[in-house]
């Protein structure tokens, strides 16, 4: 099948338009987070061993680590999306409907299913193992519907590098051969970075105001709680509000 050139113009429209569910959910994060919950859900143990001793640094540590896993899975997200889009432009892909599969498309008498991560160091061996399985299971399902296709299963990591592509049960394209198998475009992976700095300046202001109201709120209401009347740290009692029974 002759792919279909996905022009910058489409791109760009794609992305800037659906750019800005990630911004309004890394705002919405913020909007909805709780003091308790950024607590239970931190290691406190390696805030103590960095040596974090004032609440100010100690909240901005957490609270940056909390929001940086977040973000992760938010714009992980908006990139399977975006490579959705790409191969449905490109070579007529579709979203799989195949529990475990993300993508699929025909190309040269070949059905490829795709499962699309992030980047490269995505999961443990049991995610791994978890991810063949799918593949297992879709390539029964779609091979009896098939009578020419051959069927390949395919991890494609939307960043990063792979030394091996050959994983026996599947192959693995990260970064620019991901973005390449997907829209024929040797390029791709570079032209997809301009157009997601669309307003990003003014998404980032408008996040970085509401950023800095929840950290004061927060170092205010941790201090309150687990200071003690000289300024210093409860660890004690910090440990026990996250880990006692």
């Amino acid at each position: 099948m002759k792919n279909h050139i996905i022009s910058q113009k489409e791109l760009q429209e794609f992305i800037e338009t659906n750019i800005q569910s990630f911004h309004k959910k890394r705002i919405e994060k913020l909007y909805d987070l709780k003091i308790e919950t950024l607590l239970k859900r931190k290691n406190p143990y390696l805030f103590k061993a960095k040596n974090q001793n004032t609440s100010h640094d100690l909240i901005k540590n957490i609270l940056d680590a909390y929001l940086s896993s977040q973000e992760e899975g938010i714009f992980g997200n908006f990139l399977e999306r975006l490579a959705i889009f790409v191969c449905e432009r490109s070579f007529m892909g579709r979203k799989s409907t195949t529990e475990g599969i993300d993508l699929e498309f025909e190309r040269d008498n070949v059905l490829y299913i795709v499962s699309i991560k992030s980047g490269p160091n995505w999961g443990n061996s049991s995610q791994i193992k978890k991810m063949t399985d799918f593949f297992s299971r879709a390539k029964k399902i779609r091979g009896g519907n098939l009578s020419k296709s051959k069927i390949i299963a395919v991890n494609g990591c939307c960043y990063g590098k792979e030394k091996s592509v050959d994983k026996g049960d599947y192959l693995k394209l990260c970064g620019q051969e991901f973005w390449e198998f997907i829209s024929g475009i040797n390029s791709f992976y570079i032209d997809i970075i301009e157009p997601l700095g669309h307003k990003a300046k003014e998404r980032n202001e408008e996040f970085l105001i509401e950023y800095s109201k929840v950290i004061n709120k927060f170092t205010l209401a941790f201090s309150r709680s687990f200071c003690s009347e000289d300024g210093s740290i409860l660890w004690e009692k910090l440990i026990q509000f996250n880990s006692g029974k």
